[in-house]
């Protein structure tokens, strides 16, 4: 049986392939996008989508990350980098290639600090991004 939030130990999810941390890292910045702007604004779903399109993109998750890189510990920055240096087999129809490579190191932290149960440091990492950008 599988529960959500479930947590792998460290060593095994460093071991992961890290576009599949990037898959699971996609979702969770998602996640955390679409809450955010549903609890500080009242708009029809398909208004809220355009907000969320805005943030959740390579664009956009690359300045993110320029937000919290000082932050990270040197455990976190091997695993953005080791997902940023990796091969991807899909490109980016509007980033540019290194846009797109620090966009997929971003999310492979997020999934990675999500699978191992890091919620308290996920969740820092991100308000604080956003109290950078402001």
């Amino acid at each position: 049986m599988f529960n959500l939030g479930d947590v792998m130990d460290k060593v095994k999810a460093k071991n992961l392939n890290p576009i599949v941390l990037a898959f699971v890292g996609d979702a969770v910045y998602s996640l955390f996008v679409r809450e955010k702007i549903t609890f500080s604004c009242d708009k029809k779903a398909g208004e809220l989508n355009k907000l969320a399109i805005n943030e959740v993109n390579a664009i956009a998750q690359s300045k993110f990350f320029r937000q919290i890189e000082d932050l990270l510990t040197e455990d976190e920055l091997l695993v953005f980098k080791r997902a940023r240096n990796s091969k991807k087999t899909t490109r980016s129809k509007s980033a540019s290639v290194a846009e797109y490579n620090v966009s997929t190191g971003f999310e492979a932290l997020l999934g990675y600090l999500y699978i191992t149960g890091q919620f308290d440091r996920l969740n820092f990492l991100l308000n604080k991004g956003y109290e950078n950008e402001n």
